[in-house]
């Protein structure tokens, strides 16, 4: 019971300590298509990064159409400073690919009439998908409560003590976070923790002094101990 009542006012303190300072803002609705495409541009990437992308998808190509049929040198452009580049501008071809050729057209919202396991089961068919963007749709446009993982989540909630440091399994992992995170703020945690892991929790050498969860946080607490002063910014990109 201690353990899940220290989570709990993490969470809160999580949720209030970047209230005034960070304001992700209400995401536009997409369809089922369109946000699969965005969780390709948002895995291991921020919101801003994320939206830069997909904005220059939307502004660099009439359509979808064109996109499927573009080459991936060309398509990767779009994702110009983000982690695997290239593997995402063939995953979002291949994804494009593969509706086209099953649909015949580039509508998913069929996927809305079907139960949430249903749905989560066949996005999870196409070889573009895997763990975090299926999560991603099912968190953003299906309803479903769902936690995206990706590495800087997974970096982040498990320095901050949210998981237990021995887990490693994805779905035990999101299973912990469900029952943690109320579904209406799933969205919200998902934003708050990989603005934090921009921010502050990197991968290499996590700047813990600038961090406002550094007191409760286990990583932020020894490494305050240490003395490891704060930095400027990160010596290298995430």
């Amino acid at each position: 019971m201690p353990a899940t009542i220290n989570k709990q006012r993490l969470l809160t303190q999580l949720f209030t300590a970047f209230k005034k300072s960070y304001e992700p803002g209400e995401a536009p609705p997409r369809p089922v298509l369109e946000q699969f495409i965005y969780g390709v541009c948002r895995e291991g990437a921020t919101t801003e990064q994320a939206e830069r992308a997909y904005r220059i998808l939307q502004e660099r190509f009439f359509d979808w159409n064109e996109i499927r049929v573009s080459s991936v040198r060309e398509v990767e452009e779009a994702f110009t400073g983000l982690p695997g580049a290239e593997l995402r501008a063939e995953r979002l071809i291949s994804f494009l690919q593969e509706v086209f050729e099953t649909t015949f057209s580039f509508d998913l919202e069929s996927l809305q009439k079907k139960g949430l396991k249903q749905a989560a089961k066949q996005l999870s068919r196409y070889q573009a998908a895997n763990d975090y963007v299926v999560s991603w749709v099912v968190q953003r446009t299906l309803g479903g409560h769902a936690v995206p993982l990706d590495p800087p989540t997974l970096r982040t909630v498990q320095r901050l003590g949210l998981i237990e440091s021995e887990q490693e399994d994805t779905e035990a992992v999101r299973a912990s976070l469900e029952h943690l995170i109320p579904k209406a703020r799933g969205p919200l945690f998902s934003d708050l923790v990989s603005h934090l892991a921009d921010e502050a929790c990197w991968d290499d050498e996590p700047n813990c002094s600038a961090c406002p969860l550094a007191g409760e946080c286990p990583t932020g607490q020894e490494a305050c101990r240490a003395g490891v002063p704060a930095r400027a910014s990160r010596p290298k990109p995430r």
